[in-house]
C-alpha cells in the first residue's frame, strides 16, 4: 500500500524532490521536498485510491470509530470522502473560532463522548493535528487517533504526537517514497541518503 501511494502521489505531482536545488518552506527551512496533497482531489483515480486507503485504516485502527473530523482545510474533503466510504457523520475544526454567528470552532453535531477519528492530509511537526487534538477533547469528544495521508516522519512530529496521548496512522511515509522515486529513475540514487538525512536533521 505505502508505495503504491508513493508511486500514485508522485504521478501528479503532489510530491516533489528536488534536492539539487531545494524548497523554501514558509517556516525559512530550504527542504529537498515538497508536498501538496491538494492535488489529489483533482486527480480521480489517484483520489479513489486514497479515499479507500484512508477508509481502510480508520476500520482497520480504530473500528470503534463513531464520527471522522477534517484538520481545515486541507483534510476536509478527505475527511468528507472517506465517511462516505465508511457511512459515518463527518466535521471539521477551524483553525480559529468565526467571528460570527455562532461563533464555531468545530462544525458538525458531536455529541459529547463521541469516538472521533481526525483525518489530516500532511503530518510533518505535528502541531496542526494536535490542536484539532485538543478542541475536540476540550469539546468532549473521545479522541481515538490520527490518520493521515503523508507523513515525513520526523522526530519532533513524532514526539509532539506522542507526548499529546494519541499517535498517527498515515498511508505512506518518506522512506518508502524515496525508495519509488528512485526505482522510477525520479532522483538520483546518491540522493536518496541525503533526502533521508535532511527529515532525521530536523
Amino acid at each position: 500500500m505505502e508505495k503504491e501511494i508513493a508511486h500514485a502521489l508522485l504521478s501528479i505531482g503532489a510530491v516533489f524532490l528536488r534536492p539539487e536545488q531545494p524548497f523554501t518552506w514558509a517556516s525559512g527551512i530550504k527542504s529537498p521536498i515538497y508536498c501538496d496533497n491538494r492535488l489529489i482531489l483533482s486527480a480521480p483515480e489517484v483520489r479513489t485510491l486514497v479515499e479507500e486507503g484512508l477508509a481502510k485504516m480508520v476500520k482497520e485502527h480504530y473500528p470503534q470509530c463513531e464520527m471522522l473530523m477534517g484538520t481545515s482545510t486541507a483534510g476536509i474533503a478527505h475527511a468528507a470522502i472517506s465517511a462516505t466510504i465508511l457511512g459515518l457523520p463527518m466535521g471539521y475544526v477551524r483553525s480559529e473560532a468565526k467571528s460570527h454567528g455562532r461563533n464555531n470552532r468545530i462544525e458538525g453535531k458531536m455529541p459529547e463522548g463521541t469516538k472521533v477519528v481526525v483525518i489530516e492530509d500532511l503530518i510533518s511537526t505535528g502541531g496542526s493535528a494536535i490542536d484539532v487534538v485538543d478542541a475536540l477533547r476540550e469539546a468532549g469528544g473521545e479522541v481515538l487517533g490520527i490518520v493521515s495521508i503523508f507523513t515525513y516522519g520526523m522526530k519532533k512530529g513524532l514526539e509532539r504526537i506522542a507526548a499529546a496521548g494519541t499517535e498517527n496512522h498515515s498511508l505512506c511515509c518518506l522512506d518508502p517514497l524515496v525508495d519509488v522515486a528512485v526505482e522510477e529513475g525520479r532522483i538520483a540514487p546518491e540522493w536518496k541518503d541525503r533526502i533521508l538525512a535532511f527529515r532525521d536533521n530536523l
